[in-house]
């Protein structure tokens, strides 16, 4: 049976609100259930679950950035929270941003990368390929054998393929999908389709712009037509030319949020601040730019150096990516190797093997032993440094993807520590529990607590040494409503800043940490870091904000002391945000 739709108020597709037209039309209370599609239907009772519908013309458009999958939480059991009924069986190392022989500056085979991941502790990782005209012509389809035949050999480790998409107008960013018939097919039209590369948009123009909107909608529709089970983006280290406007991230998150969810909070690159001697004597995560003709302007010259390894949108507490939890949508963080060709390696392409012939075959040869250790190289092999370590139901490639959209996620350097177990529990007039990428919907004057297990780090390292956590920091940002609907180039959540520093020195096995939140009266959010404790300094925005945060990294010729920007003497961790919700 159709429904006539013509008295409804039509749907905008500029996504002012940042909310998907679905979740609009389930939200509007003046819409009758018999004028909802099937689609906005089940949302509405999503909705009605979490206790939010009707939000919208309650002002409220900010916390329905809270996805589809957060809504579903409310009508969860206290065992199954988060995982859309199953409980976090597994927190399950990955790397979404590795390169092969099959980009134009790469040199492994599929099978080098993955089984040197999967020495180094990774349970899952994408393949990653630079999209351009000969990767869209050749290489999406001579990749697939090899990763098909990588997953054959190391059944125990989840291989995505994906590509590295130059998005339209910006940087570059990861796009995978699940495993699947149509794996090769969905991400070839989508390269040829929608990278800026191949089309010729990577100039800061609006139709660029939309154009990658355009992509990331695509990509949504091939999930909702089950072409492939899933698909995800996640940008790739978004501060380091200064061309990720704000506007346009939000842009991509409110195009899709299933698919569009994140990004690099610590950009791969990680080996090129080894010092001279042993190393390269460059920057963390290659980051030593500063602005151009199609950079942001009112980015600042010190967001184009990393902070403790971090990406300055991710480091700086009260900026960009605050500003974007402060509207109460999922935004997650990740970290990653970038790897291309990696420090230490003892191989090179082979004789002959070079741009001409990258060209027309569509990769490099396979490498050979080159008889020296390259310490000339930016990179580290997959799980050597860096890891992102996602909550999933069961050891998946569905299951990996539900809980990097879920936001179940925690990011750490240099096996910073074993293990993480983050959880915002309310008690006294509501009840319940929420771990992170979650939204815990409680009554008003509900006593809140933060419980905090960590697992110390008991084993070495790659860099041969035993990580010691020095401090956490508990983040606390307010939830303002009005960001969705202002300014779409907003950098700053002032409300946001460390609230309580916690001394772990000297702590070993497991332990716990509580923090009393208080009653909850308006919409937050909270996130954790944590530190080796070896580098640091006031925030960018002053001590007030963050007393002790990540210590701006030098970058090439600031680099005059021998270590000063050794990413082994510098480690961290990131949470993603709880968010924490009245319901009356």
């Amino acid at each position: 049976m159709s429904h006539d739709h013509s008295h409804r108020r039509p749907h905008s597709h500029s996504h002012t609100h940042g909310v998907d037209d679905a979740t609009r039309a389930a939200a509007d209370t003046s819409v009758s259930d018999s004028d909802l599609t099937p689609r906005e239907l089940s949302r509405r009772r999503l909705l009605k679950a979490a206790g939010v519908t009707g939000a919208l013309t309650a002002g409220m458009s900010g916390m329905l950035g809270v996805n589809p999958a957060m809504a579903e939480g409310a009508r969860r059991g206290k065992d199954d929270k988060a995982t859309g009924g199953k409980k976090v069986r597994h927190w399950l190392a990955g790397d979404h941003h590795i390169h092969t022989q099959h980009s134009s500056d790469g040199q492994y085979t599929v099978l080098d990368q993955a089984q040197h991941g999967a020495a180094f502790g990774l349970d899952w990782m994408v393949i990653t390929d630079h999209g351009g005209a000969t990767h869209a012509r050749l290489g999406v389809d001579l990749v697939n054998p090899d990763i098909r035949a990588a997953r054959a050999e190391l059944k125990d480790t989840l291989i995505f393929q994906g590509l590295e998409w130059n998005i339209p107008a910006a940087e570059h960013g990861t796009v995978f999908v699940a495993p699947g018939k149509n794996e090769v097919a969905v991400l070839k039209q989508f390269e040829n389709d929608y990278d800026g590369s191949v089309k010729g948009a990577s100039d800061n123009t609006p139709a660029n712009e939309a154009l990658a909107v355009a992509g990331i909608q695509w990509l949504g529709r091939q999930k909702d037509r089950r072409v492939v089970d899933d698909a995800l983006f996640i940008a790739n280290h978004p501060a380091r030319n200064g061309i990720d406007s704000p506007h346009e991230v939000r842009a991509w998150r409110d195009a899709d949020p299933r698919i569009a969810v994140g990004w690099e909070g610590a950009p791969g690159h990680q080996a090129g601040g080894l010092p001279k001697g042993y190393g390269t004597g460059g920057a963390r995560g290659l980051y030593g730019n500063a602005a151009g003709a199609n950079s942001f302007p009112g980015y600042p010259p010190e967001s184009y150096r990393s902070w403790g390894g971090f990406d300055f949108y991710t480091a700086t507490v009260g900026g960009l990516w605050d500003s974007l939890l402060a509207e109460g949508k999922p935004w997650s963080i990740s970290a990653n190797s970038d790897s291309h060709v990696n420090w230490g390696d003892t191989s090179r392409r082979p004789d002959g093997s070079d741009s001409a012939q990258f060209d027309r075959n569509g990769r490099y040869g396979d490498p050979v032993y080159a008889g020296q250790v390259n310490n000339g190289a930016s990179d580290f092999w997959p799980g050597m440094y860096s890891r992102t370590h996602v909550g999933a139901a069961d050891r998946s490639y569905t299951a990996v993807m539900r809980g990097i959209r879920d936001g179940r996620v925690w990011v750490d350097h240099g096996r910073l520590l074993k293990n993480l177990d983050v959880r915002v529990v309310a008690s006294g007039r509501g009840r319940g529990e929420e771990t992170l990428g979650g939204t815990l919907t409680a009554r008003r004057g509900s006593r809140l607590e933060l419980v905090v297990t960590v697992t110390a780090q008991d084993v070495p390292n790659w860099g041969m040494f035993l990580p010691r956590l020095n401090r956490v920091d508990l983040i606390r940002g307010a939830v303002d409503v009005s960001h969705a609907t202002s300014d779409r180039d907003k950098l700053t959540a002032p409300a946001t800043k460390v609230v309580k520093q916690t001394d772990t020195s000297g702590r070993t096995g497991t332990y716990t940490l509580r923090y009393d939140l208080g009653t909850l009266d308006e919409p937050f959010y909270v996130r954790l870091r944590g530190t080796d404790g070896n580098r640091q300094q006031p925030g960018y925005y002053g001590a007030a904000i963050d007393p002790a945060g990540p210590a701006i990294d030098p970058a090439g010729p600031a680099i005059d002391v021998a270590g000063d920007a050794d990413p082994w003497r510098d480690l961290w961790f990131y949470t993603n945000p709880i968010w924490v919700l009245p319901s009356r």
